[in-house]
């Protein structure tokens, strides 16, 4: 993995996968350690980030690494015209590692070959969200004991949701069932259904939240992204399609964990926080060490 960027979820084999997982174990069992200290990260965020910019943040200074970059591009040269082009070939002079949020699809991959460091994609407009997908993965090891035969549910926008994209694609290398809940309106694409198909996995489209609940052991919610909507209208149509509340968990699996990428709108409700399966703030957590674990192995300090 060493100097391999990280643009798609698929750019790590499973194994891959995998081996990033065991070494966030272990550096949640140890989060400080001075490895990186010879090194530069750079974090560009071009639309708004609290929990991946400051995930990362908080993962290369823990590894002693120095941090630059920006979380606001007016204030940079981008605001006088500079392309993207330039300014990743002027930042890749200056870091050993470019971790970057735009929202247009397809510019971190376009950032990957014009950059003469690796780039970590941490979002590009509705297409991928591949290190949300690994500490989502993290996640769910974590409290069901395996990633095979699970039953996964994702509940929301899932048209234009990138870190539902990344998550089914890599769950397509387990013996995945899919329940699809959404609107009409926000179905998983057909781009992203392929992956199931193509791997002859079963899956299952909803619109009513409560059908699935007794079914899953994983319920992965997400809020509808008002951003995503050129229209203001449709986003009103669908705003409030799906509130989980604590009682409609009486029929769910003892296993059932509740899995949110954040930020909540009003998807769920305030009162399931203090339900046991509730796991939402603890995942925010492991993305420190998933993102340890990605420093350290695409900057080649481990193997």
């Amino acid at each position: 993995m060493k100097n391999k960027s990280l643009i798609s979820i698929n750019d790590f084999t499973p194994e891959e996968h995998i081996r990033i997982l065991d070494l966030a174990e272990e550096f949640e069992r140890q989060p400080t350690q001075r490895i990186l200290e010879e090194f530069v990260v750079a974090t560009l965020f071009f639309e708004p980030s609290t929990r991946t910019r400051l995930s990362f943040e908080s993962a290369a200074s823990r590894l002693g690494a120095r941090l630059i970059g920006f979380s606001e591009p007016a204030s940079t040269s981008l605001q006088k015209g500079e392309s993207l082009r330039d300014t990743i070939r002027t930042i890749s002079n200056y870091s050993d590692l470019i971790v970057m949020r735009h929202p247009r699809e397809g510019s971190a991959r376009f950032a990957s070959e014009v950059s003469t460091v690796p780039i970590i994609n941490a979002g590009d407009g509705a297409n991928q969200h591949p290190t949300q997908t690994l500490l989502d993965l993290y996640s769910i090891r974590k409290t069901q004991g395996k990633l095979d035969n699970l039953n996964i549910a994702f509940v929301g926008d899932l048209k234009y949701g990138r870190t539902v994209h990344s998550l089914v694609m890599a769950f397509c290398n387990y013996n995945t069932t899919f329940h699809l809940v959404s609107p009409v309106a926000l179905k998983l694409p057909s781009s992203v259904k392929i992956h199931i198909k193509d791997k002859k996995l079963t899956y299952h489209q909803y619109t009513e939240l409560q059908e699935i609940v007794p079914k899953a052991d994983i319920i992965y919610m997400t809020r509808i992204q008002k951003e995503r909507f050129s229209d203001p209208l449709d986003y009103e149509k669908v705003k409030n399609s799906y509130v989980l509340k604590k009682q409609m968990l009486e029929d769910a699996k003892p296993n059932l964990k509740i899995l949110h990428p954040l930020p909540r709108v009003n998807e769920i409700a305030i009162d399931v926080d203090s339900n046991p399966m509730a796991y939402y703030f603890t995942q925010a957590l492991n993305g420190v060490f998933i993102r340890q674990a990605l420093l350290a192995s695409i900057l080649g300090v481990v193997s």
